[in-house]
C-alpha cells in the first residue's frame, strides 16, 4: 500500500503550500477592483498549463444580469484574453450599461438570444447567464452554428433537456464548461488534493453543509428569481448543484444511490405574524423586528440591491429603491409569497467503495460558507472555507490551517472562494488550445450532479431511494 506523509510532519509553511496560500508570494494574484455580484474582490489563481494567447478569445454574453457581468468583468481586466463583442438582454438600462463598459457596436446589441443567432457565427464563442429556464435553448442553437459556450449552472432545469446538451456537445465537439465554478476555489481545490493524496488515509464519508443564511434565503428563494420551482429550477440545482457537484468531484468515484429529505416548513402565510401586510412599507406592526424586513435589508448601502438597476447617482437611489420595494416581489411579505422552495433538504448519497456522504442545504443559518467534514482511515479533515483542521490518528495531533493569513483587510472575501474567475480563465485557454481537459467542469464531468439532483427531487418527493443511472 502507498505511504503517505501524514500531514502531524507537516511545517507550517508546507501546510500553507497545500491550502494554495503562500505569504509574500504571489500563488493568488488578485485583481484590486473586480468583483462579484454582490461585491466580494475575486481572486484569479495562476495556471502553469495556460499558454500566451495569440489574440483574445471574442465571446458573446447571453444575459446582462449578474452573473453576465461577473464573467463579462473578466474581459475588462484582462482584454488581451477575452473581448466581449456582443450581448442580448431585453432590459433596456442593462443592455445600454453592458454594452457601454464592452463598447459594444449597435448591430451587435440584441434584445432576445434568437436575434444573437439569427445572425451567422460573428465570435469565438457564446456565455449564456439567462434565467435557468432559458439556458437550453441558446445552449443548443449555439453548438449547432459552432460557438464554444460557457454555460451558467444548472444547465437546465430538465433532466432530458441537460442529456441532450450533452449530446449535441459530444457531437458537435465543441468546448461547454459549466460554471460549477466551486471547483475552481482554491479551497476546494486543495482540499480535493488532501484527500486525492491520503492525507488521511482512505476516504470513508463525508459530511457537507451548505449554508445558505436567513437573509439570502428570503432574498433569492423567497423573494427572488427562484421563489418558485416550477417557474425555474428546484432549489437543489437552483442553489446546490454546487454542493453535489463538489462531493462528487472531491471523492472522485461514481455516485449509486440517494435519498433525500426535505420541505418548506417556515416561509409559508401560517407563520405570518400578528399585525402583518402585504408589502413591508405598508404598516406592518411586526416590520421593526422582523429579520426579513425589506426596509431593512435593501437599505440604500445594502449590497443586496445589486438586483436592481439603480440610478449611476447616489441621491436617485434612495428613491429608487423604494419604487422597487413598492412595486416588485423584495418589498413583499416574506409570508405571502407564491414560493415552494424548501428551505431544508438532506440528502444521504452512496458512492462506490463503499463511501458514504451526506449532504444537508440549511436556511436559517446566520453566516454563508460551506462547512465540510471528511472522515478517513487515518485522520479527520474538517473545514468552513476559511481554514481546515486536520486531525492525525497517528500522532493524536492536530494543525489547523488559516486562509486568512492571505491579507483580507485589504481584499476581503473573494467570489465564490475565488472560483468565478478563475473557471473563466481555464474556459478560454480550455477553448483557445482545443483541449477541455483544462477545465475541470466540462459538460462531461459536470452532468453526473445534476443527474443526482433530478434523483433527489425525485426520492424526496416519492419517498424512495433512487438509483442513480447516467
Amino acid at each position: 500500500m502507498k505511504q503517505h506523509k501524514p500531514f502531524s510532519s507537516l511545517t507550517r509553511r508546507d501546510a500553507l503550500k497545500m491550502m494554495g496560500v503562500v505569504l509574500g508570494g504571489s500563488f493568488f494574484p488578485f485583481s484590486s477592483w473586480a468583483t462579484d455580484e454582490i461585491g466580494h474582490p475575486i481572486i484569479l489563481p495562476e495556471n502553469s498549463k495556460h499558454l500566451p494567447l495569440e489574440k483574445p478569445l471574442t465571446a458573446i454574453t447571453c444575459g446582462a444580469g449578474a452573473r453576465g457581468n461577473v464573467y463579462g468583468n473578466f474581459a475588462i481586466e484582462y482584454p488581451d484574453q477575452m473581448r466581449i463583442v456582443g450581448v442580448a438582454e431585453p432590459i433596456p438600462i442593462r443592455l445600454q450599461r453592458y454594452s457601454t463598459k464592452h463598447n459594444i457596436p449597435e448591430d451587435n446589441q440584441f434584445i432576445t438570444w434568437e436575434h444573437v443567432f439569427a445572425r451567422p457565427k460573428f465570435a469565438d464563442a457564446i456565455i449564456i447567464t439567462t434565467p435557468d429556464a432559458l439556458h437550453y435553448g441558446p445552449c443548443m442553437e449555439a453548438l449547432r452554428l459552432g460557438y464554444d459556450v460557457l454555460l451558467e449552472k444548472p444547465i437546465s432545469p430538465s433532466e432530458q433537456e441537460c442529456r441532450d446538451i450533452l449530446e449535441l456537445t459530444k457531437k458537435t465537439g465543441r468546448i461547454v464548461a459549466v460554471c460549477h465554478v466551486l471547483r475552481y476555489a482554491p479551497y476546494f481545490i486543495k482540499l480535493r488534493e488532501m484527500i486525492q493524496e491520503g492525507v488521511i488515509g482512505e476516504v470513508i464519508s463525508m459530511q457537507h453543509m451548505e449554508p445558505i443564511e436567513h437573509i439570502h434565503m428570503s432574498h433569492s428563494y423567497v423573494r427572488g428569481n427562484w421563489h418558485n420551482s416550477k417557474e425555474c429550477t428546484p432549489i437543489i440545482l437552483a442553489k446546490s448543484c454546487h454542493d453535489l457537484d463538489i462531493l462528487r468531484w472531491m471523492i472522485d468515484k461514481p455516485s449509486r444511490k440517494i435519498q433525500a429529505f426535505g420541505d418548506l416548513k417556515w416561509f409559508k402565510r401560517q407563520n405570518a405574524p400578528d399585525g402583518w401586510t402585504a408589502r413591508c412599507m405598508d404598516g406592518c406592526k411586526q416590520e421593526a423586528v422582523c429579520p426579513y424586513s425589506a426596509l431593512k435589508i435593501y437599505h440604500p448601502k445594502s449590497g443586496w440591491n445589486y438586483v436592481f438597476d439603480l440610478p449611476d447617482n447616489p441621491e436617485e437611489r434612495p428613491q429608487a429603491i423604494r419604487k422597487y420595494l413598492e412595486t416588485t416581489n423584495f418589498g413583499r411579505c416574506v409570508y405571502d409569497m407564491d414560493n415552494d422552495q424548501c428551505d431544508h433538504y438532506i440528502t444521504n448519497i452512496q458512492f462506490d467503495d463503499s463511501i458514504t456522504a451526506s449532504f444537508s442545504m440549511e436556511a436559517f443559518t446566520p453566516w454563508g460558507g460551506r462547512r465540510t467534514r471528511i472522515m478517513g482511515s487515518m485522520g479527520f479533515i474538517e473545514g468552513d472555507m476559511k481554514k481546515f483542521t486536520m486531525y492525525d490518528f497517528r500522532t493524536g495531533e492536530s494543525k489547523t490551517m488559516e486562509a486568512c493569513e492571505i491579507n483580507t483587510n485589504k481584499y476581503g472575501k473573494s467570489g465564490h472562494g475565488g472560483g468565478d474567475w478563475g473557471l473563466v480563465s481555464d474556459w478560454i485557454q480550455a477553448v483557445s488550445q482545443r483541449n477541455p481537459e483544462l477545465l475541470t467542469s466540462t459538460i462531461d464531468q459536470s452532468i453526473e450532479s445534476h443527474i443526482m439532483g433530478f434523483m433527489a427531487e425525485k426520492s424526496r418527493k416519492n419517498d424512495t431511494i433512487e438509483r442513480i443511472v447516467l
